[in-house]
């Protein structure tokens, strides 16, 4: 079956360029109303101007769909609040966001400065939140609404020089986990995706030979899948190349020592079982790892929980 959004409508922020210009051009292929947010400014952040957002509303249109173009910044949230009054004043819905505006200041952590952090920070992490806030409530009153994360093996695996960019993109699985469980009762669904392309940001950082592979159109497919009426819900979609893999946080089945063993010395003696990932599993929720724990620990004893 062929996946559609006919009449829904869909935000997707730094859809100026790159992905989310591919996110976008995607979405409206498949029926979708477009609300392209992009600052305009340059890979680091600076500056801003509304013409890459216009050029591709102009694309939408002239392929025989509705978009807007919004200048607003994501790390200001009055202005993503106006955004997205002026989405329900133009179409009365929002169905969709996909966050993926965001920006680059690669340096070592010896060499940058913190002000380089907190705007990486600023635009990828709390730039989520903050798009997210705008929309979280009208999802909930409709009882629908599809959300995607960006995130990056940059934060789940670590990249030098990405310290900034990497906390920021690890700190989104966090937000998303919990909003997975408070967005469950109103059909809200979250994904993230972990995209590879080459873009404007990472055109630097690429072989010409690679970049022949990593194209954004394939990152875009799997983008549409995450946020469709029937997507999975609380995934990590690794798409790059045209390959597609999904990451998942798994914590050991661990092991419980004894009062008189409960040091240093033996939790070391006893590593290896410690972290034996054979029986690994992906934890729902902070409650379901705490029952977890806490049922090894009376099995240790002899209590039945």
């Amino acid at each position: 079956m062929t996946i559609r959004f006919d009449d829904q409508v869909a935000i997707v922020t730094g859809a100026g360029n790159g992905l989310g210009r591919s996110h976008a051009l995607a979405l409206a292929a498949r029926g979708a109303k477009i609300v392209v947010n992009d600052l305009g400014g340059t890979a680091d952040g600076s500056g801003a101007s509304s013409t890459a957002a216009e050029i591709v509303v102009d694309e939408i249109r002239s392929a025989g769909g509705e978009a807007i173009a919004n200048g607003a910044n994501v790390c200001k949230f009055e202005e993503v609040e106006a955004l997205v009054e002026e989405a329900l004043e133009t179409w009365g819905r929002i169905d969709v966001l996909i966050n993926n505006a965001g920006i680059l200041r690669d340096k070592s952590f010896a060499k940058m400065n913190l002000a380089d952090f907190k705007l990486v920070s600023d635009v990828h992490y709390l730039g989520t939140v903050n798009c997210t806030k705008a929309v979280w409530n009208t999802m909930r009153e409709r009882e629908y609404g599809r959300i995607v994360m960006t995130t990056s093996s940059s934060g789940m695996y670590g990249n030098f020089g990405q310290s900034n960019y990497g906390a920021a993109k690890m700190a989104v699985l966090g937000f998303m986990k919990t909003l997975l469980i408070e967005g469950e009762k109103s059909n809200i669904r979250i994904n993230a995706l972990g995209p590879g392309a080459a873009t404007r940001m990472t055109e630097e950082l690429l072989q010409e030979d690679i970049k022949q592979l990593m194209t954004v159109e394939p990152v875009s497919q799997g983008m549409v899948v995450l946020c469709q009426e029937d997507s999975p819900n609380g995934v990590i979609l690794n798409a790059q190349a045209g390959s597609y893999s999904v990451t998942e946080l798994v914590e050991s089945h661990g092991l419980w020592l004894p009062p008189e063993q409960q040091n240093a010395e033996s939790i070391a003696a006893s590593w290896d079982q410690i972290a034996d990932q054979s029986a690994g599993k992906a934890m729902k929720s902070g409650a379901e790892h705490v029952i977890k724990m806490v049922t090894t620990a009376a099995q240790g004893i002899g209590h039945n929980i």
